[in-house]
């Protein structure tokens, strides 16, 4: 089955809901135009209950069939832009400075607002269809506060499914994996702690330079000579925060950076030794390290026979040879792991084609993906609620 041909039609509509979202882009829970777009549009669709409210500045439209009862399976998008100045040059670009839909959520809004507004018009299905609109995806874990808020129970939901975009994969395809697909996200800071001196007289002082300078390379012999090569492990200092002036020896210097994993142990252990081998260091050289790691999203992890589902959705959409089932794993994160890990599903990226990067400045969702994410959301409803 290629796309669908009602789909088709809808395409400039969905764009040019796309490029309002686009031209007005909000950030982590501040969504509220957003929201109020979303509602305004699942109720003129006539969708059977439309919530807003939920994890804040969520919104979850329910569909129901007209097949019978049935399950509830969930579909999700984010609606959330990043703290970006946009340079796309695009007639739509963003209208406010240092805000953009550098990551498309855009996209992934109005392809499932597309998806709500085909099976509110045609219920070819028993059971029902929740439409989960979820605010701060990028930082905010908008899922945990929308679960949180009894999103699985409330609606009654059984399965979850997420899709994100991906650029320099054609239009036309689709790419996902079994279990870890994107990593968990860890974040740390670490107080390396010496004594003051001029810099005229370093035998009076602890150098914390010194000591976090050594820390910044011992640290990367936790994944070059601790970690198994075949699992994967990220720790990287991102910054170095210490001293004011060139003639004085610091008391104390601030590391700070992120552990990426895709296994539970493997997160487990980075935690653990990451500590260790801190302070450690900071001991060996007379000064002392305080550690403060703290756990962000967890493993993107899906479920087997849900990918094997989604595939098969998938591949009815755009043939067989055009789904990636073995796609490296993402070292990025998404928060749609918290609904993977209350739910059984699956996440998919969509090909965005030969566009810039997710965020980065000059990005913007193509449109030309928009049928073939719609009609992947719609199949995947009428296959999985099938009478």
């Amino acid at each position: 089955m290629p796309v669908i041909n009602r789909v088709a039609e809808m395409q400039d509509q969905i764009a040019e809901w796309r490029r309002h979202i686009h031209e007005n882009p909000e950030l982590l829970y501040d969504v509220h135009e957003t929201s109020k777009f979303v509602a305004e549009k699942l109720k003129a669709f006539g969708v059977d209950v439309v919530e807003t409210g939920i994890g804040r500045t969520g919104v979850v439209g329910i569909i129901k069939g007209n097949l019978g009862d049935g399950p509830v399976i969930g579909f999700r998008a984010d609606m959330d832009a990043l703290p970006i100045f946009e340079t796309s040059g695009k007639p739509w670009a963003s209208k406010t400075p240092g805000k953009a839909h550098s990551c498309g959520h855009d996209g992934h809004t109005a392809m499932l607002l597309g998806a709500a507004q085909y099976l509110a018009e045609t219920r070819n299905f028993k059971g029902s269809v929740a439409v989960i609109f979820q605010p701060a995806e990028e930082g905010g874990a908008g899922a945990l506060a929308m679960i949180n808020d009894g999103l699985m129970e409330k609606f009654g939901i059984e399965e979850v499914y997420g899709m994100h975009n991906e650029p320099r994969l054609p239009v036309g395809s689709f790419a996902t994996r079994k279990g870890g697909v994107m990593a968990a996200a860890d974040t740390f800071e670490i107080t390396i702690n010496g004594r003051g001196s001029h810099a005229a007289q370093p035998h009076n002082s602890i150098d914390p330079v010194l000591a976090a300078s050594h820390v910044v390379v011992a640290l990367q012999s936790i994944v070059s000579r601790e970690m198994d090569p075949l699992k994967s492990l990220v720790v990287t200092v991102a910054s170095v925060h210490g001293g004011d002036a060139n003639n004085v020896i610091p008391a104390f210097v601030k590391l700070g950076g992120t552990v990426r994993t895709l296994l539970p142990e493997t997160r487990e252990f980075a935690e653990k030794r990451l500590k260790e081998v801190a302070e450690a260091t900071a001991i060996a050289h007379g000064a002392t390290a305080e550690v403060n790691y703290r756990r962000g999203y967890p493993v993107t992890f899906n479920h087997d026979e849900e990918t094997d589902f989604a595939v098969e959705i998938a591949s009815k959409i755009v043939g067989p040879k055009a789904v990636n089932t073995g796609m490296a794993p993402h070292m990025g994160a998404e928060d749609f792991s918290y609904m993977l890990e209350k739910r059984p599903g699956a996440f998919i990226f969509i090909g965005n084609g030969d566009t810039a990067s997710l965020h980065n400045a000059a990005y913007d969702f193509n449109d030309e993906a928009i049928p073939f994410g719609v009609s992947y959301w719609v199949t995947l409803a009428e296959t999985a609620l099938a009478a």
